[in-house]
């Protein structure tokens, strides 16, 4: 049985002007990822991840080539259907949390829900069982300044499940925690990309990343190094050089 692709680029080119002089970030980037897999997109830093991440994620626009999102083009979408998409299909997690520090861990993950147009009633009581699920069903009525950082970002895991989206994007997930805790996180990322068949694709530095991986895109000078799947690494002395 064919696997059902997810996200296509097709030689996505992104330059930005500083000043008058263009700098290229991307310089033709094609992949394929297909339904419920875990990819991460790794390389050293300035390589243009967290560019080809905004764009899957449709947060940044390509200067060239096309983004499919299960095969809508969305660079032909208008700013409401965007935003459509975006709540509905995409849940994002951010190395820095993004929390809304004047509400409780709740009512971040209820917002999404609301926005989407569920009832207040169905999407409280589907919070609670995403908090549940990330080991946080205690914490319901805390804000993130009463949380830890590990805390912080399991509510943010939950939200980004609010909508039963097709895809996670995950920016630098375990960047802000410590090496216990961003191991239960990658752990909990796994989990629930196993139970909700969603596919997971995270931008990262982080080796411990590659363990849950199914695939791995290498960056280096804004075009595909390599695509390993997780069976056959081949991870060299100075692959992270200049981070």
């Amino acid at each position: 049985m064919p696997k059902e692709t997810i996200v296509r680029t097709i030689d996505v080119k992104k330059t930005y002007l500083l000043g008058k002089i263009p700098l290229d970030v991307l310089k033709g980037i094609n992949i394929e990822i297909h339904k419920g897999e875990y990819i991460s997109i790794m390389g050293p830093s300035g390589s243009g991840k967290t560019t080809l991440f905004n764009m899957i994620g449709g947060l940044d626009k390509p200067s060239e080539g096309k983004v499919y999102i299960d095969e809508v083009d969305i660079a032909q979408l208008d700013a409401y259907e965007l935003a459509w998409l975006r709540c509905r299909k995409i849940g994002y997690i951010f190395q820095t949390f993004n929390l809304i520090p004047v509400m409780t861990a709740l009512e971040n993950i209820t917002l999404p829900m609301i926005f989407g147009g569920m009832n207040t009633d169905d999407a409280m009581n589907k919070a609670k069982q995403l908090l549940e699920t990330v080991g946080l069903g205690h914490r319901l009525h805390h804000k993130p300044f009463e949380l830890s950082g590990g805390q912080q970002q399991r509510v943010a895991i939950a939200r980004a499940f609010a909508n039963d989206p097709a895809i996670i994007l995950a920016d630098e997930p375990t960047g802000n925690l410590d090496l216990k805790t961003g191991t239960e996180i990658i752990n909990l990322l796994k989990d629930m990309n196993k139970q909700k068949f969603v596919s997971i694709i995270t931008a990262t530095h982080d080796l411990k990343m590659l363990d849950v991986s199914d695939r791995i895109v290498w960056i280096r000078d804004g075009m595909v190094e390599r695509i390993e799947d997780r069976a056959n690494l081949d991870i060299k002395v100075g692959q992270f050089e200049n981070e």
